[in-house]
């Protein structure tokens, strides 16, 4: 940057420059730039730096954490993105209920809470906070008390958004047990092999108001998953599913879904029953409100599929991309 023709300083950068550089760097960092100077201690302290936090870099004592949620976050904490110990043997620490309610009552903002990695099968699930809207649960493990039916109906109010990815006690009770959340709206299963084509069936029905389901890299067939779809959730504005024995006729179910925006097909298991790029042409155009065709990880992209697709659909924007790297962070 220059300011007058040379080259600026650090000292020249005005506040709001400083603030978003800091915001791309770790938690620890963030901390260390505090004993700088008075001036960057004075900006490591601004709410705004404190509104999304990271902290699955670290392997995070208790104490730690502690400290960072009286000193720094607070009633400043808009999201939190939380690793655990999960597989780091039975002496390791673990996530507490009293951490999760202290989070609730010091951080009155808190809207999403994403913890990897982490043992959950002692933290009931009436001690996380309150106020979120959005939980993310990534190869965790919780136990089977935590989604049951029946349960407290007043825990977690105001969820909009679940996401259960890779956790392997997730089973068909857990499913129905989430109606008892009546402001959820989208939900994300990866991964979850223990839940079955009836009990998906029979939970659908109940959640008739989901506004986005994703059923990604399930033991579930994707025609299986697309019938539950088209039976119980009429409102559905977005499906994203793997192809896993998806057939013409199992996406021709979705014709004339009222509401449907978004319609994302991921591979890469393609099998010969998978449909042609015609047949998909004549499924999306039952669909009046179909804005977004998306496919992954197909191999169609740059070929003659795609361009038949793009022409086929006019009205839609239609994404043909291949499927993204695997991460190399094993707790992803």
């Amino acid at each position: 940057m220059r300011v007058g023709g040379s080259m600026a300083a650090w000292t020249d950068l005005p506040d709001s420059v400083l603030l978003e550089i800091f915001s791309y760097l770790p938690v620890r960092d963030r901390v260390r730039l505090s004993r700088v100077c008075h001036r960057w201690k004075r900006l490591v302290d601004d709410r705004w730096l404190w509104r999304h936090v990271d902290l699955t870099l670290y392997k995070m004592q208790p104490k730690v954490m502690w400290h960072l949620l009286r000193r720094y976050m607070a009633s400043r904490l808009h999201s939190l993105r939380l690793g655990g110990f999960l597989f780091s043997g039975s002496q390791a620490p673990q996530l507490s209920p009293a951490l999760m309610r202290a989070l609730g009552q010091k951080c009155p903002n808190l809207k999403h809470l994403c913890l990897h990695v982490a043992d959950l099968s002692m933290v009931p699930i009436s001690s996380l906070p309150s106020t979120l809207r959005i939980l993310e649960l990534h190869s965790c493990e919780i136990s089977m008390a935590w989604l049951l039916k029946g349960q407290d109906p007043t825990v977690l109010p105001q969820l909009e958004c679940i996401v259960l990815d890779r956790v392997p006690a997730f089973r068909d009770e857990h499913l129905q047990g989430l109606t008892r959340f009546r402001a959820l709206r989208s939900l994300v299963l990866g991964g979850t092999y223990r839940v079955t084509e009836t009990g998906l069936d029979a939970s659908l029905q109940e959640l008739s108001y989901l506004q986005r389901l994703e059923v990604l890299g399930c033991t579930l067939s994707a025609d299986s998953t697309l019938r539950a779809v088209s039976r119980h959730l009429r409102d559905v504005r977005k499906v994203r599913l793997t192809v896993r024995g998806l057939s013409a006729p199992g996406l021709s179910v979705l014709q004339g879904m009222p509401a449907l925006e978004n319609l994302c097909l991921l591979g890469p298991l393609i099998t010969p029953e998978m449909p042609s790029p015609e047949e998909i042409i004549s499924s999306c155009l039952t669909m009046p409100k179909l804005k977004v065709l998306e496919l992954q990880g197909l191999g169609w992209e740059g070929q003659e599929a795609e361009r038949t697709l793009c022409k086929g659909l006019p009205h839609c924007l239609v994404i043909v991309r291949p499927c993204p790297k695997e991460s190399m962070d094993w707790w992803v």
